[in-house]
């Protein structure tokens, strides 16, 4: 992509509390009021600085355009007549957000590799735990790929975020990445946030020809008004995120205090991840209702905010609510007694996560033997190598995607048919409705 115009540096928030100061506050009220002002503070600051500035790109000139053999339509000099008898629409394109934290480099690119497609925009980030050399050897990988440089849509965040699983600051990131993502290119569809836990089980060819068949406004989210555990140890509880204010991670801050629920607008739970639709996502970091923005304070002190956050907002927009499927294609291992959070997966899980019809599962480990699997059953894809699909045009064997055509065209495999499966039994009519944002 072309380069930025330069901007100023955003402001570092800072450092508003320090320990000196929090034990000289005898009382314990007028000391929650400084922690909650300082984090939402903080928490503004941190949006606000999402600028393009703050990403290096794959582009290997700033007035360079993408190969006209993979984009042949997109050529305004050109004139392409379709095949008049062809019934399959347009693929649309996914927007991906691929994060690992310290050494997780060749975890990022092999979920990368897995996950790539020319049509999709892709947005890497090592948080602030990696070192810069670990984000520059990144950057200098997916330049040095002739398909990245080709079809220009792999790019790397270089003013890295901090993110607690548990704090708010898993919101601030997902916005941040989703925020530059709709600056990249102005024609994806929808929007997946992806960790190194997380792995493909379908062929984006597959995922792709699917998705064409859908409206481009559905979102893919688990979601429940049923709270109740969650409601002490989750809703109530009051915390500060060191990774909205402070340049190192540090322990969570837990307050002593909880709070009521609100009632201005119903909480739903539910999963961190979710494919959300561009709409949406313009909805919550560009939109004029300020629904996104009065939820994100009330979570922005909350434990778990990001499996929250967003099925909140679905769930109480008259613009989305009718958009919403209970079912976020993600295979996970909750088969435990308390079913909170999603265990490893192991080998005696490989039939039932094939079989799923899932489009994606979570829970893999370093270096886990699964991932060969899925890559030579699967993907068919070789180790340090793309996906094949429809726009690879070589030989078969290690090099069939060096040389390319039509990023248009799809061919989809075996694995097509059990997330067809899957997404025929969620809107079908005796489902799609009945799921969708419930009150419990």
């Amino acid at each position: 992509m072309q380069n930025s115009s330069p901007s100023p540096p955003p402001l570092s928030p800072p450092s508003f509390l320090s320990t000196p100061t929090a034990l000289s506050i005898k009382d314990p009220k007028a000391l929650l009021s400084i922690i909650l002002v300082s984090s939402l503070f903080a928490l503004l600051l941190f949006l606000s600085s999402s600028s393009p500035s703050s990403f290096s790109s794959s582009s290997s000139s700033p007035h360079s355009i993408p190969d006209p053999y993979l984009f042949p339509t997109r050529q305004a000099h050109r004139i392409v007549y379709h095949d008049n008898n062809s019934s399959d629409p347009i693929p649309p394109s996914i927007a991906y957000l691929l994060s690992g934290s310290k050494g997780d480099l060749g975890r990022i690119l092999r979920l990368l590799y897995a996950t790539y497609h020319p049509r999709n925009q892709y947005l890497l980030h090592l948080d602030r735990s990696a070192s810069d050399s670990e984000r520059e050897k990144l950057a200098l990988k997916v330049q040095s790929l002739p398909i990245f440089r080709a079809a220009q849509n792999v790019h790397v965040i270089g003013k890295a975020d901090f993110v607690y699983p548990t704090g708010s600051s898993g919101i601030s990131f997902t916005l941040h990445g989703a925020s530059i993502l709709l600056r990249l290119s102005p024609i994806w569809d929808w929007f997946i946030s992806l960790s190194v836990s997380d792995y493909p089980l379908v062929t984006q060819d597959d995922l792709l020809h699917i998705m064409s068949f859908l409206p481009k406004d559905l979102n893919f989210v688990n979601h429940s008004s049923y709270i109740g555990w969650r409601e002490s140890r989750r809703l109530k509880p009051i915390i500060v995120d060191p990774g909205l204010y402070l340049s190192q991670k540090t322990e969570m801050f837990y307050a002593a205090q909880k709070r009521v629920l609100p009632n201005a607008y119903r909480l739903f739970t539910g999963s961190s991840f979710g494919i959300l639709s561009r709409n949406f996502i313009e909805f919550c970091v560009v939109g004029t209702d300020n629904l996104p923005r009065t939820v994100l304070m009330y979570f922005s002190n909350t434990p778990s905010a990001l499996s929250n956050y967003f099925p909140t907002i679905l769930c109480n927009s008259y613009q989305f609510n009718k958009t919403v499927i209970n079912h976020n294609l993600l295979y996970a291992n909750l088969d435990t007694p308390s079913r909170k959070k999603p265990q490893p997966i192991s080998s005696d899980d490989y039939d039932v996560m094939i079989h799923h019809g899932a489009a994606f599962a979570t829970g893999f480990r370093l270096d886990d033997p699964m991932l060969d699997r899925i890559d030579r059953d699967v993907l068919k894809r070789g180790r340090g190598k793309v996906v094949p699909g429809g726009w690879c045009l070589g030989g078969f064997g290690n090099d069939t995607c060096s040389v390319w055509g039509d990023a248009d065209i799809l061919r989809p495999g075996p694995g097509v048919r059990g997330l067809e499966k899957l997404m025929v039994g969620l809107l079908s009519n005796g489902s799609f409705r009945s799921h969708q944002c419930i009150y419990e």
